[in-house]
């Protein structure tokens, strides 16, 4: 699975006028699945994000996770970074899950996230959704597992 992490001050989904998802200061997680992805791929990734030590302690170093902190998980499904754009400027996205696949396993990562963090929200699978975040620092991680 493929993450893209941006540790936020502030951030919320908005789909359709309303908002569906949304955080204080924490993690905006932009996750996709790829063809051939599992479970243990999702668990992977999740961990990964949640001991992710990009927060500030009292010395000013990247020492701390969102769980340290106790911030939010904004979870939001992006297929679009599974995009191969080395055949020219169109991407593809042959190397993204199907929707049905890519649905199943965010649906996996969201309850494994709402098991194993007090603070998550999500966005909607599918949906066109407006992202809106202040990104802190700016701090943006990208993620691959296998």
């Amino acid at each position: 699975m493929i993450g893209l992490v941006q540790r936020v001050s502030q951030a919320r989904v908005v789909v359709d006028g309303a908002s569906v998802g949304e955080i204080g200061a924490g993690l905006l997680a932009l996750v996709c699945a790829e063809r051939g992805d599992s479970e243990a791929g999702a668990d992977k990734l999740l961990a990964k994000i949640l001991k992710l030590r990009i927060f500030s302690d009292e010395a000013g170093k990247l020492n701390r996770s969102v769980q340290d902190i106790g911030g939010g998980l904004l979870v939001v499904s992006q297929f679009t970074l599974a995009a191969d754009t080395s055949g020219g400027n169109r991407p593809s996205f042959t190397n993204a899950a199907t929707p049905e696949e890519g649905r199943r396993l965010y649906e996996y990562f969201v309850a494994q996230a709402r098991a194993a963090h007090p603070v998550v929200a999500t966005g909607e699978f599918a949906a066109h959704m407006q992202v809106h975040l202040v990104n802190d620092g700016p701090v943006t991680i990208p993620l691959r597992v296998a």
